[in-house]
């Protein structure tokens, strides 16, 4: 009888074990609380640019509190959130979120990264709310790859502050963010802004480009149209169509590319990923490209569970830590013939 008493008491333990899990893992979940708050520009503003009339404006578009997905516009002062992980690596991310260059999303392609790529993988997040081409900007097609590089050169320029490596600092880009990243990756020296300060003279191209079910060609027939028009208005000629074209701008200096997009995606189409893809590798860019069949558009790191394309993540990781990994075993001398280890 007391064995038999103690086996229930062991089977009613394990079942308020699991009931008390289960409900942690329903109860509010806030986005992560950021580490800091870096304005890219001094005074706020970019050169040359001046206040919006309207306020920054934050919206909450969920209703479900341990599913945050807000999104941001009217954005003056581009600036930074950083994110940094207990136990660092020594690598960054700079990420870009999407939102079809209307708006900037900060949960679903933002904070929902520090899970993985933070608490897990160690690497500090630095989230880009980037200023919106339709907003009135002067020189709109240039103005989030003016916020990106000026991002980028500020992370390099307080690496040692911030416990990083200046030379692990890749780019991750969603949607028209992977449209900025892909921009960042190929016209990373591009004078799209005149220097402002000593952290100008800082490189902004990344080591690596990591670009998610991203838009890339502005040509009318693949281009996701949303984006398009926000970054060129209604009637682009045909220089700047291929100007805001990351596929013409890749050269030698193009940054190693992993690139990931779902075959079903009826919103940016998978053309955009095949053909950024094409020019890299005729570019001699090591690259790797993963096509998922499932999976649609703007999942950013959720809602793909029991899909493959829920690996993406974890291969993302992979091959950020092989490519340092390559890279570092390269630079070091090479053995002497009939040398031994």
């Amino acid at each position: 009888m007391q064995r038999w008493n103690r086996q229930v008491f062991r089977t009613c333990s394990g079942l308020l074990t699991c009931m008390a899990m289960t409900i942690a893992s329903h109860a509010s979940t806030p986005p992560p609380e950021a580490v800091e708050r870096i304005v890219l520009w001094p005074g706020g503003l970019a050169p040359g640019d001046k206040a919006l009339t309207h306020a920054e404006h934050v919206v909450e578009r969920s209703t479900d509190p341990t599913m945050p997905d807000r999104y941001m516009d009217h954005i003056s002062q581009p600036h930074l959130v950083v994110y940094r992980p207990a136990r660092p690596d020594g690598s960054a991310l700079l990420v870009i979120p999407g939102g079809g260059y209307a708006r900037v999303v900060l949960d679903k392609e933002g904070t929902a990264l520090v899970p993985t790529f933070a608490d897990a993988g160690g690497v500090t997040l630095y989230v880009l709310r980037y200023r919106l081409p339709g907003e009135g900007h002067p020189g709109r097609a240039d103005v989030p790859l003016a916020d990106a590089q000026r991002a980028m050169r500020l992370i390099r320029a307080r690496a040692h502050r911030d416990g990083i490596e200046a030379h692990r600092v890749a780019v991750i880009g969603f949607s028209a963010g992977g449209h900025v990243a892909a921009s960042l990756a190929t016209r990373f020296d591009a004078p799209v802004y005149p220097p402002v300060d000593a952290d100008d003279a800082q490189s902004a191209r990344p080591d690596l480009q990591l670009l998610v079910y991203p838009v890339i060609s502005m040509d009318a027939d693949i281009a996701h149209a949303g984006s398009r028009l926000q970054l060129l208005g209604a009637t682009p000629d045909t220089q700047a169509v291929r100007a805001a074209s990351p596929q013409h701008a890749i050269g030698r200096h193009t940054p190693p590319a992993f690139v990931m997009h779902a075959q079903d995606d009826t919103v940016v189409p998978v053309a955009n990923s095949l053909v950024y893809t094409q020019a890299l590798l005729q570019a001699g860019v090591p690259t790797e490209l993963h096509l998922f069949p499932q999976g649609g558009h703007g999942f950013g790191v959720r809602g793909t569970a029991g899909l493959t394309v829920a690996s993406w993540p974890r291969l993302a990781l992979d091959w950020m830590r092989w490519q340092y990994t390559q890279r570092d075993d390269s630079s070091q001398p090479a053995a002497k013939p009939g040398a031994t280890k």
